[in-house]
């Protein structure tokens, strides 16, 4: 897949099936309308693209919004890229582009710019600032542009439709299977070890505290069964996660720490790659550090009991 972005283009895009979103995790949902455009490409012998934009559109509407991504920018372009589709094309999403109705942004940005020549539109997909407009008025003005307009139909798994804010609902919930199941991967995200309170440690459970993007969806407080991968591993670490604001010693700030079995080594400053797999317990506050340490003991046995039931190769210290 080649990445284009708008503003600095400057080759000509060839005639293309085009689609158009902000495909925050690029789920089972994206794919499928993804698989159609490049389906659809190949059958009429056009280019296939994905059109997005760099920053979510609430953010210039309104500067004090905090998005919850499924997927950085960096992460969505990673997924996109696994995708069937030819082109990226990143538009900056800016006041004016808010403010262009949809018969401009069709006429003067997929047409003149993009020449697209068939749009498929997801089935709940909206663009130009007037909402009222939708699929029938896209189709009219396609019609005089020379693009033809089609809607791609819902994709359903057990019944429910599968969208991002379907996805976000899992994971607040601690649900990471079932958000697996949705995305078609585990979600994941990626973060920068810092100097914690060394409190595990105390316990026989050193952990790595992480730092993530202040933009990425966290799961819900808990303890997971998760993967990492360090900077210097090609194969992950089983490892064992706690996200939460430590009741027992008075709460704070939340904090993201992982506790690598049989890890040793000093993992200050890398960057991690953590997978969420299963979420074992929800946080809570216990009566003395001695009980903490009950638990977490307690608490590795059922992740390493998960491990072993899902990954029968895998033994304790050892990348599979």
């Amino acid at each position: 897949m080649k990445t284009i972005y708008l503003n600095s283009a400057s080759e000509e895009m060839p005639p293309s099936v085009a689609t158009i979103g902000f495909f925050d995790g690029v789920h089972h949902g994206h794919g499928d309308l993804l698989n159609h455009v490049a389906e659809q490409a190949e059958a009429e012998g056009l280019a296939s693209v994905a059109i997005t934009f760099d920053r979510h559109p609430r953010q210039v509407l309104d500067p004090s919004y905090q998005p919850l991504l499924l997927t950085t920018f960096d992460e969505k372009l990673k997924n996109l890229s696994r995708t069937r589709i030819k082109y990226c094309v990143v538009l900056p999403f800016t006041r004016e582009m808010a403010a262009m109705s949809a018969r401009r942004f069709m006429d003067e940005v997929l047409s003149r710019r993009l020449h697209v020549r068939h749009l498929v539109v997801g089935y709940d997909h909206h663009f130009g600032h007037d909402r009222g407009e939708g699929f029938d008025d896209y189709v009219r003005y396609g019609r005089e542009m020379g693009i033809a307009v089609d809607q791609w139909t819902v994709f359903r798994m057990r019944g429910q439709s599968v969208s991002s804010s379907l996805i976000r609902r899992c994971l607040q919930a601690g649900e990471a299977q079932r958000a697996a199941e949705c995305l078609g991967y585990y979600y994941q995200m990626t973060g920068r070890v810092v100097k914690g309170q060394q409190v595990g440690r105390q316990m026989g459970f050193p952990t790595a505290n992480i730092e993530v993007d202040k933009e990425k969806l966290l799961p819900a407080s808990g303890v997971y069964a998760v993967k990492v991968w360090t900077e210097r591993s090609t194969l992950p670490y089983m490892a064992m996660m706690n996200i939460g604001v430590r009741p027992t010693f008075g709460g704070g700030d939340l904090s993201l720490e992982v506790h690598i079995f049989g890890f040793h080594g000093d993992l200050y400053g890398q960057q991690l790659e953590v997978q969420f797999l299963h979420r074992v317990r929800e946080e809570r506050r216990f009566s003395s550090m001695e009980e903490l340490s009950q638990q977490l003991q307690a608490d590795a046995q059922k992740v390493k009991e998960f491990f072993h039931r899902e990954y029968p190769e895998w033994t304790d210290g050892n990348a599979i």
